[in-house]
């Protein structure tokens, strides 16, 4: 039976939705596993432990994405689940690459089509796939489906689709970027004029119920080592970073920890990690600096890391249409990188640092940690990052994605 919905605004459609993916999916997944409790060491985690639940409302499909940890410890009857929702049915788009973030940059006029399961899916755009080639990315060793110059696929209408495992990269001055998707499933939907100004959607998800044993039993594909090892770790990281309480300070000492500074290493390609080192101004009086991190690279000079936090209370960007502009919080912490950059522009500096340290720092890479991908995902923001060439702005999704997909190159 399908579920009539007056298209007049979003949230209505988003609780009719997930009401029904409750009844036909997810309650009946968390019933089977109740009723299998050996299960409880194997099935998909954020599939009943859900962290962040996002839909996006297309013009063929609503999409559900599952964000949380692989992993489950135990059953939990009740939890707190945070919902987002973006309506991108008045637009007339490829819903999976907003989905994705990247616009893909083939030549090629050839779009794959996408089955209906699509697991270790690992689809670049060609800047993505020039960066993973500088690093040195084996891709003979994926057992992945794979496309080289090719438009980001589409969901076929009047079909349902899953992505699991996705792994999606682009590049650009800054270096490599990173969109991981663990779990999507993109259900088709229906659109009818109702009248001049209103539309009915119509979905069924009904059919999600022949899934229900299925998920339940299904092994989410990981590397061992980051199961057994790493994935333990990374979870602490994000339950620290996703507590309202933890402070900056409490973020950054997590990723100093020995154990810990993998996170850092394999995101940035660092040969070494330095946390809070005192920077002493030698041709001026000023008071002395101590950025978050320094990151050495391979050739023996070190880039800069500064954390925020990952809860943003007020808007990214501020100001009238065709004027806008970052907000004077986060242009702020911009300014305070900038403070960092300026310091080893004074040769005297830079001599006094390396004496002390041991490594070189000159014009560094900064990188600002900051806020949630949904944060920053609009077009405008994009734009004004284009006149930011020497600071890069990552969120923490960005930085955990960036980690994960490093265990599936070897």
């Amino acid at each position: 039976m399908s579920e009539k919905v007056v298209h007049s605004s979003i949230k209505p459609i988003v609780m009719t939705f997930l009401e029904q993916l409750m009844r036909n999916h997810l309650g009946p997944i968390y019933h089977y596993v109740k009723n299998n409790p050996e299960l409880i060491k194997t099935v998909t985690g954020f599939l009943l432990a859900h962290e962040k639940i996002v839909i996006y409302i297309g013009r063929t499909h609503i999409g559900v994405e599952y964000i949380g940890s692989e992993s489950l410890t135990e059953l939990k009857e009740e939890s707190n689940i945070e919902i987002q929702y973006h309506d991108y049915s008045t637009k007339d788009c490829n819903l999976l690459e907003l989905i994705i973030g990247f616009e893909y940059d083939s030549t090629g006029r050839i779009r794959m089509p996408l089955p209906p399961i699509n697991e270790d899916l690992l689809l670049p755009t060609n800047r993505g796939w020039d960066k993973l080639s500088d690093l040195g990315w084996n891709f003979a060793a994926q057992d992945s489906i794979m496309a080289f110059n090719t438009p980001c696929p589409e969901p076929t209408d009047g079909q349902f689709t899953r992505i699991i495992n996705g792994m999606f990269f682009d590049a650009d001055e800054s270096g490599l970027k990173t969109r991981r998707i663990k779990w999507l499933d993109l259900i088709p939907i229906k659109f009818k004029e109702n009248d001049d100004e209103t539309e009915i959607i119509s979905f069924n998800l009904s059919p999600m119920q022949r899934f229900v044993e299925h998920d339940a039993r299904y092994i989410y594909p990981m590397p061992q080592d980051y199961r057994a090892v790493q994935l333990p770790k990374i979870n602490k990281f994000i339950e620290k970073w996703g507590d309202d309480n933890s402070s900056e300070t409490d973020i950054t000492n997590f990723l100093s920890q020995k154990d810990n500074e993998f996170i850092l290493s394999m995101k940035f390609g660092a040969t070494e990690i330095h946390s809070e080192l005192t920077c002493e101004w030698q041709s001026e009086n000023k008071n002395n600096i101590r950025p978050d991190f320094f990151v050495v690279q391979p050739n023996g000079y070190a880039d800069i890391i500064e954390f925020k936090l990952p809860h943003l209370s007020k808007k990214t960007v501020v100001g009238t249409k065709n004027r806008e502009t970052f907000g004077a919080w986060l242009n702020s912490y911009i300014s305070q990188t900038r403070v960092y950059s300026s310091y080893f522009d004074d040769p005297n500096n830079r001599t006094w640092f390396e004496k002390k340290y041991g490594f070189k720092v000159h014009k560094p890479r900064r990188v600002l940690v900051v806020g949630r991908r949904n944060d920053f995902d609009s077009d405008v923001w994009r734009e004004i990052m284009h006149d930011y060439k020497d600071i890069d702005i990552l969120t923490f999704d960005d930085l955990v994605d960036g980690v994960a997909v490093q265990f599936y190159k070897a």
